[in-house]
């Protein structure tokens, strides 16, 4: 069985009988569980920042204003508003990080149902299984094994405002469990527990564009502002990744049976860049990053220590491409760009998706652009049912 180790700097010291990280960072390789790198702005439970669904997974993680589907439960509730059909479900999964461990996977089931022609709800689970991890002390005793998972469960209710304009509303419990409760300088550790909310918009506008007709769309969505999370009893809190995610999307109708769509999503986290200290902890540049919730979301957008040109950094960038023929047949292609002192996490997507009856079957490869990325050739799957749409 091979080692998972976690390390634990959420408490400044080693977690002993498993070594953890709060900000679920993986083995000796300094990559956090959503792939970037801890260069970035580590915050806890990164996994609710995975893109879960194929679709986007193969348009390099880009989503806000695609056209809907079930899988709007993440990417931006209010556009299930105009979801097709009364009742649609879906089940994505990948195998996650396999070029450091094997047994890593995500899990996505999402569910939409419309109440009427303006209302609809949206339930989905996302479960994160980080696999086996051999327990052992601070003398690298073998102490058994454990199996750390986190999870959430959102809710969420979307309206439409007239024929082009909807909002959504989402409240989200998660659960982080990193340790297996041992005790730590006299205190016990305990999964981490944390409530949020998403607040979304999206419009839409039909249109003529180069000959042709056309469908504009633009989306928003701010997403897992909420409490901190903690791992003891009284110790450190840690920010959640709430983050912004704005974006636009186009299609272009070529004929009676093709069409074409380009996407641009762009993506801040919302939680405070932490300051450039000196070698007594005071800080020399930037401001100090513990703070309230509140004051850490509408911050974040000006506490950079490099000023204006640090937080254009801060921004990652997602674009993608689809051609549909004949509503069943789908080609997709995407990249993806974080910042080398951001995360760094830089990759191309492609997959393909076939649509028989409800049933719609979906596929994307993730091919890495760096060399021992560790979320090269990382494959996701979905599979989704429409049930009473067309």
């Amino acid at each position: 069985m091979k080692i998972f180790t976690l390390y634990a700097i959420c408490f400044s010291c080693l977690l002993s009988p498993v070594l953890l990280h709060a900000q679920g960072t993986v083995g000796t390789t300094g990559t956090n569980t959503n792939g970037s790198s801890s260069n970035g702005i580590n915050t806890a439970v990164p996994f609710l920042t995975i893109a879960p669904d194929s679709r986007s997974g193969a348009m390099g993680d880009a989503g806000v204003a695609l056209s809907p589907d079930v899988n709007a439960n993440y990417w931006n509730p209010s556009k299930l508003a105009f979801i097709e059909g009364q009742d649609n479900v879906s089940l994505s999964y990948s195998p996650w990080l396999r070029n450091l461990i094997s047994d890593v996977n995500l899990a996505y089931l999402s569910y939409a149902r419309k109440i009427d022609d303006r209302n609809t709800v949206g339930v989905s689970l996302r479960y994160f299984n980080l696999g086996s991890i051999q327990l052992v002390d601070i003398g690298q005793n073998d102490q058994g094994t454990y199996r750390p998972n986190e999870l959430s469960i959102d809710g969420s209710f979307a309206r439409k405002f007239g024929r082009n304009f909807s909002l959504g509303l989402t409240l989200r419990y998660i659960h982080s469990g990193l340790t297996n409760g041992g005790m730590v300088n006299g205190q016990q550790t305990r999964a981490g527990n944390a409530v949020a909310a998403d607040v979304s918009a999206y419009y839409r506008k039909e249109s003529y564009q180069f000959g042709r007709d056309a469908l504009l769309s633009f989306g928003a969505n701010f997403s897992n502002i909420g409490t901190k999370m903690s791992y003891t009893t009284n110790g450190a809190q840690y920010f959640l990744p709430a983050n912004m995610r704005i974006g636009a999307a186009d299609t272009w109708y070529v004929d009676n049976s093709s069409q074409f769509t380009l996407t641009l999503d762009l993506n801040k986290l919302m939680v405070p860049t932490p300051p450039i200290r000196n070698s007594m902890g005071d800080i020399i540049s930037g401001y100090d990053d513990n703070r309230s919730v509140p004051a850490g979301v509408f911050g974040s957008f000006a506490d950079a220590p490099g000023g204006f040109k640090e937080e254009l950094k801060e921004i990652s960038y997602a674009a993608g491409a689809e051609y549909g023929y004949n509503k069943q047949f789908f080609l997709r292609l995407g990249y993806f760009y974080e910042n080398p002192s951001k995360g760094n996490r830089q990759y191309g997507t492609l997959g393909a998706g076939f649509k028989y009856d409800i049933f719609n079957l979906d596929l994307a490869y993730l091919v890495a652009t760096q060399e021992k990325s560790p979320l090269a050739n990382t494959l996701r799957f979905t599979l989704s049912a429409n049930f009473g749409g067309r």
